[in-house]
């Protein structure tokens, strides 16, 4: 996985669990939001942080640094988990649980990645043999070895100076909008890819299959 150079905050939510890349190290943060309790305990996984309203686990974790949140609120047990770890100083966040079930959390999630990246922060989103990413007014790359689709998309009304390099469909200094899906269903083509924006905010989603994984530990 590019990009993890540094302690990472791991988040665990109350969906379903892929657990490609979920090795934390001395110095990372793990956080349960809500029911990623119940899939932390089941795998006996060390927790520094449990988040949440509880109302869905339906009981209060018995667990020694506990945030409760109020039922009502506007963020997200996720969103509120990935304050905590911001306010701890970590920038780099990879969410887990926060797909399947129900897809407007799918959504939320998603959206969360647009919100760390428009505050200098990387996230990853870790799906069912996919992963997703966002990035502001900058770049992301993988190297050279990936495999399968990848997809970009424009968050918010325009991304300018778009550049995709290294994959079947490149681009170079373009403009993509959010109602005109150009860059879904690309594919890598086993060399280094690379992805860039100048003004705006891209949300890219890619396969991570077994061979990813190898390549990119």
């Amino acid at each position: 996985m590019d990009g993890q150079n540094g302690p990472i905050c791991y988040i665990v939510g109350a969906g379903d669990f892929f657990g490609a890349h979920f090795s934390p190290r001395p110095g990372d943060l793990v956080i349960a939001a809500d029911g990623g309790f119940t899939t932390l305990s089941r795998l006996g996984a060390r927790m520094d942080l449990v988040v949440g309203d509880f109302d869905s686990m339906g009981f209060r974790p018995d667990h020694p640094n506990v945030v409760d949140l109020p039922v009502e609120k506007n963020d997200t047990d996720t969103l509120a988990a990935l304050r905590l770890g911001r306010e701890r100083g970590f920038r780099l966040f990879r969410i887990y649980g926060g797909t399947g079930g129900r897809e407007d959390h799918t959504l939320a999630n998603l959206q969360s990645l647009v919100w760390l990246s428009r505050r200098g922060c990387q996230g990853w989103l870790i799906g069912d043999g996919w992963t997703a990413t966002a990035i502001t007014d900058g770049s992301y790359a993988l190297p050279a070895g990936y495999t399968g689709t990848v997809s970009v998309f424009c968050q918010g009304d325009r991304a300018e100076g778009v550049s995709l390099k290294g994959l079947h469909y490149e681009l170079e200094d373009h403009v993509l909008t959010c109602d005109f899906p150009l860059g879904v269903s690309n594919s890598f083509t086993g060399q280094e890819s690379l992805f860039s924006v100048r003004k705006g905010t891209l949300l890219i989603l890619y396969e991570d299959h077994p061979e990813n994984m190898d390549t990119n530990g």
